[in-house]
């Protein structure tokens, strides 16, 4: 028996990102129609429809009126439509709003950590290549988020990240697309895992021990890059680490996120009492793996130390 929209929204308000899934596809020829009367022919009416799914993954508790879910999908198509009429630009026009970061709501782990589709969110992000994981995760899940800074973490012009921000966005609605078909292990596991590491790490490094986590859990020929900075190998990092220490810098692990082979942590720096300015407050690893070390690190700094 066909459920209902109705039905449906009960289900994926819930957290079952088959039901939503579904309900994506029965309306997926209306919200063209809507974005193609607006937009005309082109890549701009698809962007708006894609944008449209990735906003109903985030805002699909506010319907109140399940059975009404379809002028509501279509209501936002419009919307995505007009706005990109008023500011064209060269990536799609409004940004999925379940990944938004106001100081006033939620961060993106805390609301996807609310919803049983986070298991789809982090399963798709896994799929995407190497390059479009790296930015979507800098993008959606660090301090480092601005084109400008995601360009500089990963040494690539700007136009570099648009682009592949845009590709990875399509590749995300196009999953959800699917995600009636199909079912994910819950990722709360290996999260906790990773945060567990993670603090171990940063405990034992600011033990005095950095130069053991450097040889148990990194590559010989690990690289290590600081963007603007130096570029060397291990000994780099342990010497880094060592006159941070000796200069009484503390660090204290504030964010992980990780997909694949891509690992991320932020950091807060702690300067000394007696010299407060002395490094910048935060610090973001960028670490990349094979087989579950690490082969090369950028060490970023989201916010420049203070003149």
């Amino acid at each position: 028996m066909t459920q209902s929209d109705a039905e449906l929204v009960v289900l994926a308000q819930a957290g079952d990102p088959a039901a939503l899934g579904v309900l994506l596809a029965r309306h997926e020829a209306g919200m063209r129609a809507v974005a193609l009367s607006v937009l005309g022919y082109g890549p701009d009416a698809e962007d708006a429809v894609q944008d449209t799914m990735l906003v109903a993954l985030r805002r699909i508790g506010e319907v109140r009126d399940p059975s009404a879910v379809g002028p509501w999908l279509r209501a936002i198509v419009r919307n995505n439509s007009r706005t990109a009429l008023r500011r064209p630009r060269a990536v799609p026009v409004a940004e999925p709003e379940w990944f938004s970061r106001p100081a006033d709501t939620p961060t993106p782990e805390e609301a996807l950590d609310r919803a049983a589709m986070r298991d789809w969110v982090w399963h798709s992000i896994e799929q995407l290549s190497e390059p479009d994981r790296l930015v979507t995760l800098l993008r959606y899940f660090s301090d480092a988020s601005s084109y400008e800074q995601i360009a500089a973490v990963c040494g690539v012009p700007v136009g570099t990240v648009r682009s592949r921000l845009n590709h990875a966005r399509r590749a995300l609605a196009g999953g959800l697309r699917t995600a009636a078909t199909t079912s994910h292990a819950d990722v709360a596991a290996s999260n906790d895992t990773r945060w567990r590491e993670g603090r171990d790490m940063i405990a034992t490094a600011m033990g005095g021990d950095f130069e053991r986590v450097v040889r148990e859990s990194w590559w010989p020929d690990a690289q290590m890059i600081v963007p603007g900075g130096p570029r060397g190998d291990r000994d780099l990092a342990i010497k880094g680490m060592n006159s941070d220490l000796a200069a009484g810098v503390r660090q204290r692990l504030r964010n992980v996120a990780a997909s694949g082979d891509v690992l991320i942590w932020e950091t807060d720096l702690i300067s000394p009492p007696d010299d407060p300015e002395h490094c910048p407050p935060a610090a973001l690893w960028l670490q990349v793996l094979r087989e579950g070390r690490v082969r090369q690190l950028t060490l970023f700094h989201p916010v420049p130390a203070r003149a």
